[in-house]
């Protein structure tokens, strides 16, 4: 038996007539005939006794007509609440974001995902683009950012933006500082400089050290530091040189605690990127919040919250 033969003998019983019936349904009489026989050859009984002035249910097809009107009951609820969950999103998306991305956007979209979809629960973790994107890869979460191109079928990935990133130094020259002109810097001249940089393994660590390798150059550090405000502060203090993007520094350059200058021609850059599995259909809800957290981040850009350019 299916849904459709349901309906049909619903429908019979309740015309009580299969010429009634076919009319009501819209199909052949003959057809309605022959689905009522095969229900009755696939049971083993009679449902239906035929008569000059129409049908009536047997024993056996009033258990069926029980059955059948409590699941079609049910396939009815069962559509109503799929519709109602797509025109409203309903459910927990797990986001998993780097630090430095949670700082920009966390807020804003917990704020208005609560405003847009009260019935969303949204859970965001904070963590080093490579946790996140082992996240992504166990099913642990449903959405997540990451600053690297993402070779793995498993996963689809939009890139949204593309920032610049800056060579940043204290605002009280280093005596004796080294010679570094008001125009772009060579990655090359970069590696010669007392660098705190973020540990291997860390995302934009490995984007430098790819950049430099390309480039035949070779970046020292005097610490390995993966926070960013440390490291500012650092920096600040005299101990030495980083690289982060241009964003991330944008308040202490505007209060003059910091100077940047911009790495290589064309400038250095990494891309950001929305992750989510495709090895698996997305809910409603995660597509609700994966639009909403593009939203805000190309407004961002666009009002020159994010010095970024954003992709095509």
């Amino acid at each position: 038996m299916d849904l459709r033969q349901l309906r049909y003998f619903l429908g019979i019983v309740e015309a009580g007539s299969f010429s009634k019936a076919a009319q009501r349904l819209h199909v052949a009489q003959p057809a309605l005939s022959q689905h009522v026989r095969n229900m009755e050859l696939d049971l083993g009984v009679e449902l239906l006794f035929r008569t000059p002035q129409g049908v009536t249910v047997t024993e056996a097809g009033e258990t069926l007509l029980r059955h059948a009107r409590a699941v079609l009951a049910q396939v009815a609820v069962a559509r109503e609440e799929v519709i109602a969950r797509q025109a409203e999103p309903e459910g927990e998306v797990r986001f998993g974001l780097p630090g430095t991305i949670s700082e920009r956007i966390c807020v804003p979209l917990i704020l208005e995902a609560r405003r847009r979809f009260p019935k969303v629960k949204l859970r965001i973790a904070e963590a080093m683009s490579g946790f996140v994107l082992d996240w992504l890869r166990e099913g642990k979460i449903d959405l997540g950012v990451l600053y690297r191109t993402v070779s793995d079928r498993r996963l689809g990935a939009r890139l949204v933006l593309r920032e610049d990133l800056c060579l940043l130094g204290p605002a009280t020259p280093l005596a004796p500082e080294p010679r570094l002109s008001k125009g772009h810097v060579s990655l090359a001249a970069v590696g010669a400089l007392p660098l705190i940089l973020p540990s291997p393994g860390h995302g934009l660590r490995d984007l430098l050290d790819e950049s430099a390798a390309a480039a035949g150059a070779e970046l020292s550090t005097v610490t390995d530091l993966d926070t960013y405000g440390q490291i500012k502060l650092l920096v600040e203090a005299g101990v030495g040189y980083s690289i982060l993007p241009v964003a991330a520094v944008r308040r202490e350059v505007d209060e003059g605690r910091l100077r940047t200058w911009p790495i290589g021609t064309p400038a250095l850059t990494r891309d950001l990127h929305l992750v989510h599995p495709a090895d698996r259909p997305l809910g409603n809800a995660v597509r609700a919040v994966e639009q909403l957290a593009l939203g805000i981040l190309q407004e961002q850009v666009r009002d020159g919250t994010w010095p970024a350019t954003l992709a095509d």
